[in-house]
């Protein structure tokens, strides 16, 4: 009789507990259900007072012609670059490479007259008796045509170039044979040849750049012929809502030269 009895409580326990579960899921999709009503209503009403809108913006080109004044510029910097702006480096690269080897060519012409010139001063130093200090070029000119100080004042003395004498106690020079002054005249005609060269390519690097400008100015105004008319066109559509009226769709167009 007990087994009976407490089979039958053990099964109304059981009852209980699945009929309170059963309450409490409906309960909770009930709560849940309410939920999402109002988060869609709250959604409705943001909609309502803040109508979305979007704008799309669709460019048609975006080309801008070149500035030949910058193209100058750059060539007068570095011949080339003023062509390389203006898209047209297949013939600027030959301004390039003519700059470098002008550059090349001034720097071992540099190198060479300073290295004659240190040469023919040791020269006259040791060999002509010559006091290097407050020294100017004609006088290192002078010493390499006549064979001494005597001689020199002998020839300006004669022409009534008394301006010109120079004075024994500071610039003394005798040579004591004339290879001697004819080897020193060489080295210094080296110098002075490898110097001339020095502003021959000092004209020719002005040249390159001058000829690379117009080069340069020739392609821009040859690359903005090209450019249409109407450079570009930048188009905006928009869609406004408004809360109270239809939604709108509205067209901007913006041309630029």
């Amino acid at each position: 009789m007990k087994n009976i009895i407490s089979l039958v409580v053990l099964v109304s326990s059981i009852s209980f507990a699945q009929n309170a579960q059963l309450k409490s899921l409906t309960e909770l999709k009930q709560i849940s259900a309410i939920s999402s009503q109002q988060l869609t209503i709250n959604h409705k009403s943001s909609s309502i007072l803040h109508p979305p809108s979007s704008t799309t913006q669709y460019p048609v080109s975006d080309t801008k012609k070149k500035n030949p004044v910058l193209a100058i510029l750059y060539s007068m910097l570095l011949p080339g670059m003023g062509e390389l702006y203006a898209n047209g480096y297949e013939s600027g690269k030959y301004f390039t490479i003519a700059d470098g080897v002008l550059w090349g060519t001034f720097t071992g012409f540099d190198l060479y007259g300073n290295w004659q010139a240190k040469n023919y001063k040791s020269f006259a130093e040791s060999k002509g008796g010559v006091k290097l200090d407050n020294k100017d070029a004609d006088y290192f000119a002078n010493i390499g045509i006549y064979q001494s100080l005597d001689e020199y004042n002998s020839v300006m003395e004669l022409n009534r170039n008394f301006e010109k004498v120079y004075n024994p106690s500071t610039h003394y020079w005798n040579w004591s044979s004339q290879d001697q002054r004819k080897e020193y005249r060489d080295m210094w005609t080296s110098s002075e040849a490898a110097f001339t060269n020095v502003r021959f390519v000092v004209g020719a690097l002005i040249l390159n750049r001058v000829i690379s400008a117009i080069n340069a100015v020739r392609l821009v105004s040859a690359y903005n012929k090209n450019l249409p008319k109407e450079l570009s066109w930048n188009i905006s559509v928009g869609v406004e809502n408004h809360p109270t009226l239809p939604s709108s769709i509205t067209f901007n167009f913006v041309k630029s030269f």
